[in-house]
């Protein structure tokens, strides 16, 4: 068994001009449902896990940010735990919210790769909804490791590294 058999990941695109919830086209420059699943596979390991990843427009992540961190504007990437009890046998761990407008830019600003830019960020919001966070200086020493070895295994190089202009 395959660690993506592991894993029930609705992914949710940018909704079109009309409102109306957008598939994957293969000539965007986002991710495919196959690398997504793959890196949150090998985020959360053989455990079985749901969750939801949204990609979503500029104003909706602003709006998100603002209404759940008070910051009037779009960030890259939000993260929503959520903990059913144990009890209900239900694997849900929550939600992350990325937008590909910052994603994008940040790449380019960086002089990232952007794939490899989603992979991180997909990695970083997957292991806050796992209880991971940065808040202290161990803390973010700890997630950083831990993001750095998931991208090797990933094929990506380390994020945290400063890169060529």
């Amino acid at each position: 068994m395959m660690v993506e058999d592991m894993l029930d990941l609705d992914i949710q695109y940018p909704d079109d001009a009309d409102g109306n919830e957008a598939a994957f086209d293969p000539m965007s420059n986002l991710p495919s449902p196959a690398q997504f699943t793959h890196w949150i596979a090998e985020t959360v390991g053989t455990v079985p896990t749901a969750m939801t990843l949204r990609l979503a427009l500029l104003h909706e992540a602003a709006q998100l940010n603002m209404k759940f961190r008070g910051k009037d504007y779009a960030t890259n990437v939000l993260s929503f735990p959520l903990e059913f009890p144990e009890e209900t046998g239900i694997p849900y761990i929550g939600d992350i919210v990325i937008c590909p407008d910052v994603v994008a830019r940040e790449a380019a600003e960086q002089h990232k790769p952007l794939l490899a830019h989603y992979a991180h960020l997909t990695v970083h919001g997957t292991l806050h909804l796992l209880g991971y966070d940065h808040e202290t200086e161990d803390d973010a020493d700890e997630m950083e490791t831990l993001e750095t070895q998931i991208l090797a295994t990933l094929g990506f190089p380390d994020p945290y590294q400063p890169t060529e202009e």
